[in-house]
């Protein structure tokens, strides 16, 4: 089954401590381009990050959003400096003292003085920290893989049915092409008997220019080279490997083809099939920009 570039996936859950959660989103980019924003203290992990979503990415500009908090308390320690403490004390009874003003302070109170708490935290071991991460991560990618393939499954299907219209529009420029040259050698034989009059027509001559009228509109090789190409574009949208940059060479080669059936066909109503064909194979290319 194909993948779209486009995609969105999460997951949150508590590992190692710490609350994680991971956002991933993706649009259609040539290559594989990763941005991860992790929070400053856990920049650690970034590569980590970035190596479990090459495993699951092989194109497409995506964004993850990692999100790391403390799940409890048990890793920070609350300390009091007892002898800013006692100094602020001091300074506050000799205020007391000195202006005669009221010196009660309450424990809150104190607890606000400049530096008097400080907030320790337990040392992070980091590869705990980043196997959690990338836990998450694989979730969020795992969530992020179902939708891309839903939309992959929206592509393929969309793309099936163009190639569908193709083979129709191909097949009336079967047809039509000899009907052309019928055409051809019926208004060829008219004009010469016009000019000629009773002095007889050559037959020999009138086949030879409908043969060489014939080769220069025969489309015969594209009709051909088309087909094969509609067969390699069918076998590669049911497939299940990363197939975008394959499908884009592709159909620049249907591109090719549609435009010499156009220059060589002079025909209205062949050039009416033709630019249906040519637009069914540019909606087919708007649609592959989007394959992974």
């Amino acid at each position: 089954m194909i993948s779209s570039m486009t995609g969105y996936g999460s997951a949150k859950k508590i590992a190692a401590g710490f609350s994680i959660s991971v956002e991933l989103r993706s649009v259609n980019n040539r290559y594989l381009e990763t941005s991860v924003r992790l929070p400053r203290s856990f920049l650690f992990a970034e590569e980590a990050v970035k190596s479990a979503v090459q495993k699951h990415i092989s194109r497409g500009k995506v964004d993850v959003f990692v999100n790391v908090s403390s799940a409890g308390a048990d890793d920070v320690e609350v300390r009091v400096d007892e002898s800013l403490l006692k100094a602020y004390m001091n300074a506050v009874s000799h205020i007391a003292e000195e202006y005669s003003v009221s010196g009660d302070i309450t424990a809150l109170a104190a607890s606000r003085f400049p530096d008097v708490l400080t907030v320790e935290r337990s040392e992070i071991d980091a590869d705990a920290v980043s196997a959690a991460i990338c836990e998450v991560a694989e979730e969020a990618l795992t969530d992020f893989d179902k939708m891309r393939l839903r939309e992959g499954e929206k592509l393929r299907d969309d793309v099936l049915g163009r190639l569908e219209t193709i083979d129709r529009l191909v097949s009336e420029v079967e047809k039509t092409a000899p009907e052309t040259v019928a055409k051809y050698r019926e208004r060829l034989a008219q004009k010469m008997a016009e000019v000629l009059g009773t002095a007889g027509i050559d037959e020999n001559r009138i086949l030879a220019e409908a043969a060489i009228y014939a080769d220069h509109i025969a489309v015969d090789e594209e009709t051909v080279r088309l087909r094969s190409h509609m067969g390699q574009l069918d076998s590669m949208i049911k497939g299940s490997s990363p197939i975008g940059r394959k499908i884009d060479f592709l159909v620049q080669e249907f591109n090719r083809e549609a435009n010499t059936i156009g220059s060589k066909c002079q025909n209205s109503d062949i050039a009416h099939v033709v630019v249906d064909l040519k637009s069914e194979i540019e909606k087919i290319r708007e649609q592959i920009q989007n394959i992974e």
